[in-house]
């Protein structure tokens, strides 16, 4: 299967996410919640990891690998439980589409650190995005 597969996959999964965490925070703080999702994901994540055979070459990761995905953590961990907690304080139909702002803000330091071209159709898409997200929050 193609990465698009697997984009469609993640959007279909995270669209669900925002109102099963929506149901999920009802009742409970917001970081607390935040926790057992992390502790779900890091089970499942292992449990892939461990299911396809890929532990090789664990103890060799070192040095920038290690830490660029430990601040990819750090980001993480920061943004489920911002997420949470605007979850807890609006409804998923205005904290959602606000959320997928990461998109765009992904983009320039992509450019700029990682050299990924910029085209005019991505960024009018960029565009409409940040626009929906606008529309939404005033709606």
């Amino acid at each position: 299967m193609n990465w698009m597969f697997y984009a469609f996959l993640s959007a279909i999964a995270k669209g669900t996410t925002a109102v099963l965490a929506k149901i999920g925070v009802r009742d409970v703080p917001s970081n607390r919640a935040t926790t057992i999702r992390t502790a779900v994901v890091l089970v499942f994540a292992w449990g892939i990891v461990l299911a396809r055979g890929e532990t090789a070459g664990l103890r060799e990761m070192k040095g920038r690998i290690l830490v660029f995905l430990m601040l990819s953590g750090v980001a993480t961990g920061l943004s489920w439980l911002a997420y949470f907690r605007a979850l807890q304080l609006a409804p998923a139909t205005r904290v959602a589409p606000i959320d997928k702002l990461s998109l765009p803000i992904s983009v320039v330091p992509a450019a700029l650190l990682l050299g990924e071209p910029v085209s005019l159709r991505l960024g009018a898409g960029i565009a409409l995005m940040v626009l929906g997200a606008a529309l939404t929050i005033g709606a």
